[in-house]
């Protein structure tokens, strides 16, 4: 049976890299974008739904598939308000993830990070935990949820400490233990891809094992 994909933050770079793979995938007939701008690309697999993602409760309608693949996140310098960055990165997978539970939708893939803990100091980490955490109280019968580590491939904006990051990475990327290591997002989007036909037996999954999909091993 042919398969109806949604992605949330098909304009970012793991989202738009999922978007690629899954246009060339027979197994999907039609990718809804739930995004708050268009990706400019134009395909007759794709139908595109502009709108708030802060209100995405809005758009059960119109929110039916057979899985979600949640893309969205941000970061403290690209928003610094606490409560607008809350409801980015958990708001909005959370929302997602009820609109999954509402309309019978079986497979849940979602960004996540490395560190998540809903009881951490770290404001950052603990909002990621409390995300996951809710997410799976959702009880999507198929539930992944991805940590990786730093990701990598040039964004639009500049990220002084993450470039930093990336350039000790890979110079010393070979001393960091596996789970560590700086992932590319196109090994996230193909890890995504395969969990959404073959699943996983675990529902977090750390970088390391993300890898380890991605390349089918």
């Amino acid at each position: 049976m042919k398969k109806t994909a949604i992605i949330l933050g098909a304009t970012g770079l793991t989202g738009g890299a999922l978007l690629q793979l899954l246009l060339g995938d027979p197994e999907f007939e039609e990718i809804r974008l739930f995004s708050r701008k268009k990706v400019g690309i134009s395909h007759p697999k794709i139908t595109e739904y502009i709108i708030d993602l802060f209100a995405l409760e809005k758009e059960e309608k119109a929110f039916q598939g057979n899985v979600v693949f949640c893309c969205i996140g941000t970061t403290k310098a690209k928003t610094p308000d606490q409560e607008k960055y809350r409801k980015t990165d958990y708001g909005i997978p959370v929302s997602a993830a009820n609109l999954c539970n509402n309309n019978g939708i079986g497979t849940f893939i979602v960004i996540s990070a490395m560190g998540a803990n809903p009881n951490s100091s770290i404001f950052y980490n603990r909002t990621k935990g409390e995300m996951e955490r809710d997410v799976l109280q959702a009880h999507i019968p198929n539930t992944y949820i991805l940590q990786p580590s730093l990701i990598g491939g040039n964004r639009p904006e500049r990220r002084i400490g993450e470039q930093i990051a990336k350039v000790l990475m890979g110079v010393f990327g070979f001393l960091v233990p596996g789970k560590y290591k700086m992932i590319a997002p196109e090994t996230i989007a193909k890890a995504m891809q395969i969990l959404s036909k073959e699943g996983f037996e675990e529902k977090r999954i750390t970088s390391d094992k993300i890898m380890k999909i991605a390349d089918g091993s």
